[in-house]
């Protein structure tokens, strides 16, 4: 089993030869929803892109809640392979894959009991809400995997294998591609295939995973045995994982408001918010990658007794993510037609998105600051901070505002573009100070 040694070695390299699989792991895993999109606006109606754009948000929310989640264990993971403590480790592997077994079980049921209170407290589309419904209840189905991958995924990342994941999330995307294409254009199946094709990839890109470790020299078995939760391990996961998860819920509840108010405003509204859902995914990648990259190299280093190391990786980490973060700002300022082109033609879809896309693509390179830095604090196991700090973010400032956008600029939705960036603007500012009083209190960050 290859992994990368965090803590020694010329800090720029380790830090990209760990952050670039992350980086392409994510983006073959963002094109799950994006293929969906895309496959949906070629081959269907206006209504089934409302769905999917309706239905992914919905189910972010359980994807949201198992990274945040299984970030937790990819820091204790972390912090344990610095400090050299290997039988810590694998007890910590079998604890996570347990409790994130049991986690999938409890929200498929969730999803599938509150699914229609929640997409009619969405305001979901008249047209597309029998559709949404499928959609989520699909989805639902697969959480099983979700979690499965996820963890998997988590437990190699702390291990200090990002590279396998990379190559499992690879197969499953390729897999998702074939089947959309296979269920929506040959077999007419609609948001159902899409649903479908989408949850029968994870569960072969976690079976992989699974075979492949078990015939590996990985440091966990696979016995029934070793799947046995260790309460103190349960205990510290909940401690660092759960503030995780729940600036990642919140993060989620205030987009789903904006969902709301843009369902209100139509089914043209609701598609370019969806379809810019998509890029923010894709453009916001790099701060989200190397912000996970982050928390394991800090975990990893803070273990280890090196906190500038640490401290650099961030800079480092953070100069390169803007770099990609604002190729796609200048796309969406020189051509946002050719951007939303990618998933429709529809001329009034296309017409209504320009505006937004031209104001909210500033928040690419704002929010992949705030990323930065929660990563690294993440790491710090300052994660009470960034679920306060991500919480105010998302429940003081951004539904407020889209609640101001609603009531007095419901046509123009070039000001409601402008909201994402101002809070991240915020955010950003108000992280930094804090890393920097983090840095002259607790120099040596444990």
């Amino acid at each position: 089993m290859e992994k990368t040694n965090l803590t020694e070695g010329n800090i720029l390299k380790t830090l990209l030869v760990f952050a670039i699989p992350f980086l392409i792991a994510n983006i073959l895993q963002s094109l799950y929803g994006a293929v969906d999109l895309f496959v949906i606006g070629k081959y269907c109606s206006a209504a089934s892109v409302a769905a999917v754009s309706t239905g992914t948000q919905v189910t972010q929310i359980v994807t949201s809640l198992v990274t945040g989640l299984t970030l937790g264990s990819t820091v204790i993971i972390g912090r344990y392979m610095g400090l050299q403590k290997y039988d810590l480790v694998k007890k910590t592997i079998g604890t996570t894959l347990t409790v994130f077994a049991v986690t999938a079980l409890f929200l498929t049921a969730l999803m599938l009991a509150f699914e229609r209170p929640l997409l009619t407290l969405l305001n979901t589309p008249p047209e597309s809400f029998a559709l949404t419904m499928q959609y989520v209840a699909i989805c639902a189905a697969g959480n099983i995997f979700v979690c499965g991958y996820n963890a998997i995924s988590a437990v190699l990342r702390g291990y200090g294998d990002s590279t396998r994941p990379m190559i499992f999330v690879a197969i499953a995307c390729a897999v998702n591609i074939v089947l959309d294409f296979l269920f929506v254009k040959y077999f007419h199946m609609g948001v159902s295939g899409t649903a479908l094709a989408t949850i029968l990839s994870q569960a072969l890109s976690m079976a992989a995973a699974v075979v492949y470790l078990k015939k590996s020299n990985f440091i966990f078995d696979f016995r029934p045995t070793s799947f046995c939760p260790d309460p103190v391990l349960s205990k510290e996961l909940a401690r660092v994982g759960i503030p995780i998860s729940f600036q990642e819920l919140m993060i989620r509840i205030s987009f789903l408001y904006l969902m709301t108010v843009m369902n209100n405003c139509g089914v043209y509204a609701a598609a370019v918010v969806g379809i810019s859902g998509k890029y923010d995914v894709f453009a916001m990648l790099s701060g989200t990658s190397v912000a996970n990259a982050l928390a394991a190299i800090t975990a990893h280093n803070i273990g280890a007794g090196k906190p500038e190391r640490a401290r650099r990786s961030l800079w480092y980490g953070m100069s390169f993510a803007l770099v990609i973060a604002l190729l796609f700002w200048l796309w969406a300022q020189l051509d946002p037609r050719s951007m939303i082109g990618v998933f429709t033609k529809d001329e009034n879809v296309i017409a209504a998105g320009i505006p937004f896309f031209g104001s909210c693509s500033y928040d690419y390179f704002l929010v992949t600051i705030v990323f930065c830095l929660n990563g690294y604090l993440n790491g710090r196991q300052k994660t009470v901070w960034t679920m306060v700090s991500s919480s105010a973010g998302a429940l003081l400032l951004r539904i407020p505002m889209v609640y101001l956008f609603a009531k007095y600029f419901s046509q123009d939705l070039g000001m409601l573009g402008r909201i994402a960036p101002t809070v991240s603007g915020i955010m950003a500012c108000y992280t930094l100070a804090y890393v920097l009083w983090e840095h002259r209190k607790n120099p040596a960050g444990v």
